[in-house]
């Protein structure tokens, strides 16, 4: 039975909840434990010099591939920030987690929202305060940092006289962050429509929403308070938001208090064209929130688990659970399907002394392809119920089908038993603390601790040692994986903001993992080359007729970034790219390498001729303000549009581009001739190659990937996908560190635009 990972984790799990494991959209798991929050990124489509912490090693016996995981943490403060008996006496206030201060919550925002197009991380301790932390140069191994107390601007925001409302208001005791909304409008706009929601002990909701800045980070303000109960809310979850018509979109957001109530707070956000007078509309969003008849009445008895899942073509079903209950509820939708709320019991799955079936869940994921979903429990126990689009059941739909309660539990256990070398007994249980899918179908995560309940020796309770593994629980066979494939550029939108390797996660493992790559390579070469239409062909960008004013760089920065990365056909030809550098990597038929390797020559033209129609449109249009020294930067652009092999459009369009700077311009001919100077022996460096610089004597540069500028400093950005570098914005650097060419505005707009990858849409790193 195959292991992709087997990683010991010295820590311990405190509060085992179906968040306990998350992806974030940056493609990284997210741990909480009781003082750190562990982030791990699998290197399954991470390139560049930097190694992984952990490294893939060959797997077991069926020779298959196991996976290497970047690693770093989020290490808060243990002590208090806030001290609640100094800002209110009353008896209510008092936070028993504030004895021994450890975490109790995560909650990843979208990606995309800092300057450096990543997540922020909301993180929840037991004294009831929030805090907001951003990764700084490098997110997958580097120091994240504390960017805002949360708690403290809940304080400042409090409206009400009354100290001990207020009080309670601010001591936070769940929290859930919005995906972002897709509003249907192509290119995608630049704006944050996602939304944190904080539940509190005051028995109200509040929404934020975040503000990025270029150099702090950014910060959360606020949107709202919506009250709701005398109770302490225990659970969010959000549900996907459902676009109704173009800029209308609506979303639940489930909760649940301690006397077991469940309700729903039903929130819509319209999105409203604000100015049509830049390169790109202005946009706002305004959002209404109206709470909706309870789902589940007080009883008495607490919440342990609530989250949505999302089966394709029907309304999202809201899980919670209750000790010993699992409770499906769904909205009544127009297709033939159930409504309303269903009730399953939970059966023990006898593994262990501790095996009981009203454990917490610990886990819930949605097996896409099976419509089966899998609850985790912390007595170490899966549990599966079957046909959740139609009519849920535990009943497999198959005589003698592996994915039942059984037949899971027992595969956890063998699992167990593998990774422990001294043996395992039934007195030994592993308790599931966090579980969550890693391809939506056959592989889990899931982390545990090896437990003795019925050894009361003090040597065992001391030891406290957690073991992370990922593995598949059945084996895939190839039309899956080819379908998989072919979801993964289906309906691609930009509007989620999530990073490529996220999105392609499940792909690359199963063409990293199957011992037949070789029988799928040509299938899956054959759904790489059906290239979308190119959609920056459209573009219509109005003449720049306003002169030099202080919108013009603002307008410049955000029409860039909207028709860089906002165009569904361009982020399709960078995740295709992705796949098919991996394929050539994995191929070991010199024929079939080299049928990859003009895919991903294909693709790549693609890729380079969008790039540059975006930004010989942007260059025509602000021709009247260009000064002399934008003209070696704009000369290049149309240099590289002139290249062999490219469109007869774009060619037109450079030409165009050209006759307008030389009837503005008189020219000087060193100038136009595009030489650069060599960093070590100055002699001139004629652009004869995008990618490389070599000079007459042999010395050899990287050029970086936005400008075609040599790099002639350490201080640049590496993407993460393909190890393409780039030079620093202005923001990070000073200009000094630009070649004398690229010292233009235009260039140091088009650095800060460029917040990802332009060749394969992923971050980038600062590596020191």
């Amino acid at each position: 039975m195959a292991i992709y990972t087997s990683l010991a984790v010295t820590t311990v799990i405190l509060n085992p909840s179906e968040r306990c494991l998350q992806w974030s959209d940056d493609g990284q798991a997210c741990i909480t434990t009781k003082a750190t929050v562990h982030i791990m990124t699998p290197d399954s489509g991470i390139n560049f010099s930097t190694p992984p912490d952990i490294k893939a090693l060959r797997g077991d016996e069926q020779g298959e591939q196991t996976l290497g995981w970047f690693r770093t943490m989020i290490e808060p403060a243990r002590g208090q920030t806030h001290i609640w008996p100094s800002i209110c006496q009353d008896w209510g206030a008092i936070t028993l987690g504030s004895l021994d201060v450890s975490l109790r919550g995560v909650a990843c925002s979208p990606s995309n929202l800092t300057s450096r197009g990543r997540c922020v991380i909301t993180i929840l301790n037991s004294n009831a305060e929030v805090s907001l932390w951003t990764a700084a140069k490098n997110h997958l191994k580097g120091e994240w940092t504390n960017i805002q107390d949360v708690t403290g601007l809940l304080l400042d925001t409090a409206s009400s006289e009354d100290i001990i409302r207020n009080t309670l208001r601010a001591q936070v005791t769940s929290l859930a962050w919005s995906k972002q909304p897709d509003y249907r409008i192509t290119p995608t706009p630049i704006l944050d429509s996602s939304m944190l929601a904080l539940g509190n002990r005051a028995g109200c909701i509040e929404f934020f929403r975040f503000n990025r800045h270029n150099n702090s980070g950014g910060s959360l303000s606020y949107i709202h308070t919506e009250p709701l109960s005398d109770h302490w809310i225990t659970h969010l979850s959000w549900a996907p938001w459902i676009t109704h018509a173009v800029g209308h979109c609506e979303s639940l957001l489930a909760f649940s208090t301690d006397n077991g109530n469940v309700g729903l707070v039903k929130v819509t956000q319209n999105l409203q064209s604000t100015s049509n007078v830049g390169f790109v509309p202005e946009y706002t969003t305004s959002a209404v929130f109206d709470v909706q008849g309870p789902i589940c009445e007080a009883d008495k008895r607490g919440v342990t688990a609530l989250a949505w899942v999302q089966p394709p073509g029907r309304n999202p079903i809201l899980v919670y659970t209750k000790p010993g209950l699992v409770y499906l509820w769904s909205w009544p939708g127009s297709e033939p399907a159930w409504n309303g709320t269903r009730a399953f019991p939970l059966q023990t799955q006898k593994m262990s002394i501790g095996s009981s079936a009203i454990s917490p869940v610990s886990g819930v994921s949605y097996v896409l392809h099976r419509d089966a979903l899998i609850l985790s429990l912390f007595d170490g126990s899966l549990h599966v119920i079957h046909n959740m689009t139609v009519e849920p059941t535990w009943s497999p739909p198959l005589a003698g089908d592996i994915l039942t309660s059984t037949e899971l539990s027992r595969t956890t256990r063998t699992l167990f038993a593998k990774v422990t070398p001294a043996g395992i007994s039934n007195l030994d249980v592993n308790r599931i603390g966090g579980m969550m899918s890693y391809d939506s179908q056959s592989t889990l995560i899931w982390i545990y601790e090896a437990l003795r309940p019925a050894d009361f020796g003090y040597k065992n309770e001391a030891q406290h040692e957690c073991m992370l593994l990922t593995a598949p629980f059945w084996q895939l066979d190839d039309e899956t994986v080819l379908h998989t494939a072919s979801e993964a550029f289906a309906d691609i939108s930009c509007a989620s903001g999530s990073a490529p390797i996220h999105h392609l996660r499940a792909l690359m493992l199963h063409l990293r993992s199957n011992a037949r790559f070789a029988a799928v390579c040509p299938q899956v070469l054959e759904i790489l080359s059906q290239v979308p239409p190119d959609q920056t062909t459209t573009i219509v960008l109005p003449s720049w007729t306003q002169g030099w004013n202080d919108d013009l760089r603002p307008q410049l920065r955000k029409s860039l970034t909207t028709h860089l990365f906002g165009w569904p056909n361009l982020l399709s030809l960078r995740m295709r790219l992705s796949i098919a550098d991996l394929c050539w990597k994995l191929c070991k038929d010199p024929e079939m390498q080299a049928q990859c390797g003009q895919v991903a020559q294909r693709l790549l033209a693609a890729i380079s001729h969008c790039v540059l129609r975006v930004l010989v449109r942007h260059l025509r249009a602000i021709i009247p303000v260009i000064t002399t020294p934008d003209i070696p930067f704009v000369l290049r652009e149309v240099v590289q549009s002139l290249l062999p092999g490219s469109p007869q459009d774009l060619s037109d369009e450079a030409q165009a581009l050209s006759d307008a700077l030389t009837a503005s311009f008189s020219i000087d001919p060193a100038i136009a001739a595009l030489h650069e100077h060599c960093p070590a022996c100055h002699t001139e460096v004629p652009l004869h190659d995008i990618t490389r610089a070599t000079c007459p004597n042999g010395h050899a540069w990287a050029r970086c990937t936005v400008t075609s500028f040599i790099l002639s400093t350490s201080k640049v950005r590496t993407c993460i996908g393909c190890s393409r570098k780039a030079l620093l914005p202005l923001a990070s650097s000073d200009e000094s560190q630009l070649p004398v060419a690229a010292q233009s505005w235009i260039v140091r707009d088009l650095l800060e635009a460029v917040h990802r990858c332009l060749f394969c849409g992923n971050s980038f790193v600062e590596i020191v």
